[in-house]
């Protein structure tokens, strides 16, 4: 039962608003003594033409509240309702007790496809904690509107176009060794690449060499793409090791290159529109009318941009999979660059250009030092990862020296901390990870709530059977059981939101207060030494818990640990 539904329903009868609108504004307030829900009447104020109070008051005496309202009660502008506590405890636990692990989960999105890109890491580069964000924001996405019913195509929008391509097989064809670099991966690509530029700078000529290695790319030369196809398959090889760490995966890896013979049918279509405009020998499409400079298509020498492959690939997303939302995780410092493309697409005259949404984040920094691969401030994220597990480990050694498994639950803790701090803050704001406080079994972290769940499957193990369909709701009125009760209550809303604001910090929030919500619970109610009913009502309430936070966990992609 969805409470707010059935009451706004039940004013409905008595108000100038709609259900869907009151329930809208129906409220939790911040402190249960001041009801389970309240309606501020003050947005009916213009509509009865009566002070706040006054309707508040009005409603209160007309009553046809639903059964499960035990009394209203008006507090200014505010009508504060209270429902009967024994019937909200069975209800709101009782569902999750029959969903499960789909308590929450809806099909709102069936017949309906999202497309999500994101990670796009870059050819013959190592992954670095830099992609860190993008790749778990845009995997969380993927888990919640798969979770929602929709359609989900994950893609990894390959960085493997442009110059320094060239350049790389000129490097390699000079100084390489195939042996050496099938040995060394993406370090010997990179060690090549900088010899390049070593080199280039001694003989410039070198540079011309790059370039016509790459326009042999672009024309199909046999050699070159044999050459560069390998280079993508050792790259993508080396970052397999880190997504297979974090639990990842992609529907398509179709990079830019994929899109190299799709650029026709932009430039044509923009043409035949009449929207290029020419500008110093290059070719721009005017934005003035959103206040928003030129969007350059093509360059002075002809060559296509990101702008150009970006229209270009979402045509093909749209063709091809005919999405109703497509997702692009990129950092804010693209924002403009979005938002000149789209407004492109707009002007194409495709109405689905509001259907694209540049999913932004902030930027990473490593124990105060912004990252930067020019200065060497890089930290790897394989390397992140496995240091991760090797402290979670060292920390589980100290703590529980006799667990079962303790290499399994480190990974499980290690990298769940790095993924769980990347996802705590909203994701627009910046980020500096600290192992202290990732690490953290205390604070608002993974290994807290990881422990959490593993603390309540500890209680149902020794507990034993226990029978579901037996429970009394009526012995989990107390204030602490009933503030988990609320909690759990919200979760199918938190989805909803987080997927609304494609926000998964919301997600990672609220499991952090279930967590603590139940903890309190835990340390001020005995369970296993409770008498049958009362043990049988805060079981059911443990199992809840546990059900919830793994769920919640496994769509952020965190796992959840049943030993710690």
């Amino acid at each position: 039962m969805n409470f707010k539904e059935v009451i706004a329903t039940a004013l409905s009868e008595n108000c100038p608003l709609s259900a869907p609108e009151i329930e809208e504004l129906l409220e939790v307030p911040p402190n249960p003594e001041m009801g389970d829900y309240a309606l501020p009447c003050f947005a009916l104020a213009k509509h009865l033409r009566k002070a706040p109070p006054l309707i508040a008051q009005e409603l209160a005496e007309k009553g046809g509240f639903p059964e499960f309202v035990d009394h209203v009660e008006t507090a200014g502008g505010y009508l504060n309702f209270f429902v009967d506590k024994s019937f909200y405890v069975a209800e709101i636990l009782g569902r999750v007790l029959e969903e499960g692990a789909r308590y929450g989960s809806t099909r709102q999105g069936e017949g309906k496809t999202v497309c999500i890109d994101y990670s796009s890491i870059n050819i013959a580069k190592r992954f670095h904690i830099g992609h860190l964000s993008t790749t778990v924001i845009g995997n969380a996405l993927k888990h919640l509107y798969t979770f929602l019913g929709y359609r989900v195509v994950g893609i990894n929008h390959l960085g493997d176009w442009g110059t320094q391509f060239g350049k790389m097989i000129a490097a390699y064809l000079r100084w390489g060794d195939k042996a050496q670099v099938e040995a060394g991966g993406v370090d010997a690509l990179s060690q090549l690449y900088v010899r390049f530029h070593e080199e280039a700078e001694k003989d410039p000529a070198l540079e011309e060499e790059g370039r016509m290695w790459f326009k042999k790319i672009e024309d199909g030369d046999e050699t070159a793409l044999s050459i560069f196809n390998w280079f993508k398959e050792l790259t993508l090889k080396d970052a397999q090791r880190v997504y297979d760490m974090l639990g990842i995966t992609f529907d398509s890896y179709a990079g830019e290159s994929f899109y190299n013979d799709k650029m026709d049918r932009v430039i044509d279509e923009l043409k035949a529109k009449e929207l290029l405009v020419e500008s110093q020998g290059a070719y721009i499409v005017p934005l003035d009318e959103y206040n928003l400079p030129p969007c350059l298509i093509l360059k002075r020498d002809g060559a296509t941009l990101y702008a150009t492959r970006d229209i270009a690939a979402a045509l093909y997303r749209k063709d091809t999979y005919d999405f109703d939302k497509c997702l692009y995780v990129v950092a804010y410092q693209q924002n403009l660059h979005f938002s000149q493309w789209f407004r492109v697409v707009e002007k194409m005259g495709y109405p689905w250009y509001k259907d694209l949404e540049h999913v932004a984040f902030g930027m990473i920094s490593y124990e105060g030092q912004t990252l930067s691969t020019r200065k060497g401030v890089v930290v790897y994220l394989d390397e992140l990862l496995e240091r991760s597990v090797e402290k979670a480990l060292a920390i589980i050694e100290e703590k529980s020296p006799d667990l079962d498994d303790k290499e399994e639950v480190a990974r499980q803790v290690g990298i769940g901390s790095v993924v769980f701090m990347s996802l705590f803050n909203n994701r627009i704001k910046d980020i500096d990870f600290w192992w202290d406080r990732a690490l953290n079994f205390d604070g608002e972290t993974a290994p807290y709530v990881q422990y959490t769940h593993a603390r309540c499957c500890s209680v149902l193990r020794k507990a034993g059977e226990w029978d579901k369909g037996e429970v009394d709701y009526g012995r989990l009125c107390d204030g602490e059981a009933l503030e988990v009760v609320r909690l759990i209550e919200a979760f199918p809303g938190v989805l909803q939101e987080a997927c609304q604001r494609n926000e998964p910090s919301l997600i990672t929030r609220h499991v952090v207060n279930v967590a603590q919500a139940y903890n309190k619970f835990y340390y001020e109610h005995r369970i296993l030494q409770s008498e049958p009913g009362e043990k049988q009502a805060r079981l059911a309430l443990t199992w809840s818990v546990k059900t919830l936070i793994a769920s919640a966990l496994g769509l952020i992609g965190v796992a959840a640990p049943e030993r710690m």
